[in-house]
């Protein structure tokens, strides 16, 4: 703990204004200074507090920083927002720097950027339940601004909570769904996305609520398109299997182009029994994306009676894309090698698309991913890594957890987070 606060000290020092010169056996001054400030009955005096532990992005500050999520000033709550951003980022945004001694350069840290990137771009400590708490109640806020961004900010930090996923989805699920009912399209947006984010299904969650789960339904009625596709697209990430009806009929309205496409994969991610004999038709689909999506929903339905239909569908094509996803298929249904997806990560158009499916087949497959982990191309060994901690099998933390020390910084951080998560899973409490 001393060492945390003389490193906090360090970074600090460079920050604040100048002050009289301290003893030197009071190297952890200035930041408690600045916590101090916090509580300042003076907004001045607290929205520089708060500029100042933004910058340092010291983990130490997240608690304090909490309590100005909801701060009167709302200047004070979107800098506070940012600061708690930025502690958890895996790669902390400088805010401000000097280019040649001159010119001033402004990095903003935004919640909607970091909710986008997903949760790789999360470091490996866990969030306190108090930021979390913090940030739900600052998405109440009358102000549209500090409201949305308090929302993205949870959705991006509630991937880690440091007090249990259990009791996170418990309190949260109304809270967000609650929002979906709000007049503003831009926090209904956001809302449903945050419920697709925080909600998406692992292995070891309970059923949703199905309030929570039938807001997200409401919302396949909403009069904003982005709201309406979005709302598909968290019940296919929740896997609610009470949607599966109204995604069926909204695909069959459709039939083509983008709604068509985003209920078509929100069937195949809740995999259900009976969308089966739809992804079997979709197969000879003239769309590329349409025949993609069939193939994966076959594989997350389990039905291994229709491997023979994706070998042969998969022999037949030619696009790069429905190819990888076949590849998926095989790897889920047949057991075939991994390496049909995992070499693909090299690929840097079907990049986001391989590492999507790694996550998924990881689960009681660590040992085929041994050649990737000793690839030469550190990014390669880095995007494994990251898959088999965002998979959440325990059984990875025997591989991972040396790549700790892995001589490039990519991996070695990757394995941090990796090893963190593995962690949350098993129950322990985080590094």
């Amino acid at each position: 703990m001393k060492n945390n606060h003389r490193r906090a000290a360090v970074a600090l020092a460079l920050l604040l204004p100048a002050r009289p010169a301290l003893p030197a056996s009071s190297p952890q001054v200035p930041f408690e200074q600045a916590s101090a400030d916090l509580a300042s009955p003076d907004a001045g005096t607290r929205f520089r507090a708060v500029q100042l532990l933004k910058q340092a992005a010291y983990p130490e500050a997240a608690v304090p920083l909490a309590a100005l999520v909801t701060d009167p000033q709302d200047s004070i709550q979107l800098e506070a927002i940012a600061a708690e951003l930025n502690i958890f980022l895996a790669e902390p945004i400088v805010p401000k720097k000097r280019v040649a001694f001159v010119v001033e350069v402004r990095n903003a840290v935004r919640a909607e950027p970091a909710f986008a990137a997903g949760p790789s771009v999360l470091g490996a400590r866990p969030v306190p339940v108090e930021v979390l708490t913090a940030l739900r109640t600052a998405a109440r806020d009358e102000n549209p601004r500090v409201a949305i961004e308090a929302l993205y900010a949870f959705g991006a930090l509630a991937a880690q909570p440091g007090g249990g996923r259990r009791d996170l989805l418990r309190a949260a699920g109304p809270d967000i769904a609650a929002f979906i009912g709000s007049s503003d399209p831009a926090m209904r947006y956001a809302a449903v996305r945050v419920l697709g984010r925080v909600f998406a299904k692992r292995a070891q969650d309970e059923p949703i609520e199905t309030s929570v789960g039938d807001a997200a339904i409401t919302a396949l009625n909403d009069t904003d398109r982005a709201v309406r596709t979005a709302a598909m697209q968290t019940l296919g990430a929740m896997r609610y299997e009470r949607g599966v009806q109204a995604l069926t009929d909204l695909f069959a309205f459709y039939g083509s182009g983008e709604p068509a496409e985003a209920s078509l994969d929100a069937l195949a991610h809740i995999a259900h029994a009976t969308s089966v004999p739809l992804f079997i038709t979709q197969l000879a689909s003239k769309s590329t994306v349409h025949r993609g999506i069939a193939m994966e929903g076959l594989a997350r339905a389990g039905d291994a009676s229709q491997l023979q239909a994706i070998q042969t569908a998969v022999d037949k094509e030619r696009d790069a894309g429905v190819a990888l996803a076949g590849a998926f298929a095989l790897v889920r249904l047949g057991n075939a090698s991994t390496d049909q997806v995992a070499d693909l990560l090299s690929r840097p158009r079907l990049h986001d698309q391989a590492k999507r499916y790694l996550i998924e087949i990881a689960p009681g497959r660590t040992a085929a991913f041994s050649r990737q982990l000793l690839d030469s191309d550190p990014q390669i060994r880095a995007d494994v890594v990251d898959a088999l901690g965002l998979a959440g099998d325990p059984a990875a933390m025997a591989v991972v957890e040396p790549l700790m020390s892995d001589r490039d910084p990519l991996v070695a951080r990757a394995a941090e987070r990796a090893v963190a998560r593995l962690r949350a899973v098993q129950g322990k409490p985080g590094s």
